[in-house]
């Protein structure tokens, strides 16, 4: 009689919890590097954004200790009121309770308490289908019962998600979840026809965008310096910032670029900023340290115990791999600008607590191999 499969707990992937530290550590650094200037700018105090991003860190670093101990199993019996919850307050941002900034609502808040549904709805999404999808494995086999439903749940994600606006942020959570069905097993004739369609939605609402906005952020990633001082301004300093760095970098706290002419340096644009100062030889470090973190989420994605377990691992997976990839093609000009952050990189409480309790679930899971 074939033995019994038996999980064993052990104490989490090593090396993925290494590579996580390292790159928050990296990022507390470079944030307080690259904001120095717009930090004295802003409020005066040089170390403003440090000691924010500090406690975000250590707040982080909390999330990923929780999570890491808590059974991942848990989460399939609230999935649906993760979702809900999840939705409840992308609704809230057009409410009073919605707070405008850089003409984009996607803060949600009183004072200095913000919260941003944005970043909670993709965990949120990869917990639900998860659940979804592994409370029924046959489900992804039909077109109205798995397929549909899911491509429903994009559209409203999407909906809410396009009106704060923040396509960068809607794309993510689409993609997220076609490569959660994909993983489950979607035939690739749906794969095909959902990209299409995507492809051509996406096309339609910047050429009928009425104020001409999307499609001048379309322009002027294909030539920005058709407008230098304007659309392509962004961009064009970015570009210099990496042009700047040559193989090794001018050294770590010598960038020009982040002296108040990189807008936000200490954001999406931090990639830029790394550049300059590391040079060509620390992007390509820090690429393969997110190249290292995407393959240990993998195998932890195929070494888990149940198929819930296999599509919660993937959707972080994928959620880690698109934003790194996106990231990285703005700030090199290989696609429009949109604001993604760098996952453990860029300032931003928000994402960067959802990372770390993100990673802290892919510990947990490993925690539970197939023996």
């Amino acid at each position: 009689m074939a033995a019994k499969k038996r999980t064993r707990m052990k104490s989490g992937d090593f090396v993925l919890t290494i590579i996580v530290l390292g790159l928050v550590v990296f990022g507390v650094i470079m944030v307080f590097s690259s904001s120095y200037y717009n930090a004295i700018n802003d409020s005066g105090d040089p170390y403003f954004y440090l000691k924010r991003d500090i406690v975000w860190a250590a707040l982080g670093l909390g999330a990923m200790l929780f999570c890491a101990m808590f059974d991942y199993r848990m989460y399939a019996k609230i999935a649906p009121g993760i979702l809900a919850t999840s939705v409840l307050l992308l609704a809230l941002l057009f409410t009073p309770l919605g707070i405008t900034r850089n003409y984009a609502t996607r803060w949600i808040g009183v004072g200095e308490f913000t919260v941003m549904p944005g970043e909670i709805a993709k965990i949120a999404v990869i917990i639900f289908v998860a659940w979804y999808l592994s409370k029924d494995p046959k489900r992804i086999r039909s077109f109205t019962k798995g397929v549909l439903p899911l491509l429903g749940l994009s559209g409203v994600y999407f909906g809410l998600i396009i009106l704060q606006p923040n396509l960068s942020t809607a794309i993510t959570i689409c993609g997220i979840i076609i490569g959660m069905m994909f993983v489950a097993g979607l035939n690739i004739l749906y794969l095909v026809g959902i990209v299409g369609i995507g492809a051509v939605g996406i096309t339609g609402m910047i050429l009928t965008d009425e104020g001409g906005y999307r499609l001048k952020r379309l322009t002027s990633f294909l030539d920005p310096f058709q407008d230098p001082l304007g659309d392509g301004y962004q961009v064009i300093q970015s570009l210099l910032a990496l042009g700047s760095g040559g193989l090794f970098g001018v050294g770590l706290g010598k960038s020009i670029q982040k002296t108040l002419y990189l807008p936000e340096p200490q954001n999406d644009f931090i990639f830029a900023i790394i550049g300059e100062e590391l040079g060509y030889i620390g992007c390509l470090l820090l690429i393969a340290c997110y190249l290292v973190l995407i393959w240990r989420g993998i195998h932890i994605a195929i070494n888990a115990p149940d198929m819930f377990g296999t599509l919660l691992a993937s959707g972080i997976t994928i959620m880690l791999a698109l934003q790194v990839v996106l990231n990285i093609a703005v700030v090199t000009s290989s696609m429009p600008p949109t604001g993604i952050t760098l996952p453990f990189v860029s300032y931003g409480g928000n994402a960067l607590m959802l990372f770390m309790g993100s990673m802290g679930i892919l510990l947990n899971i490993s925690r539970r191999t197939v023996r």
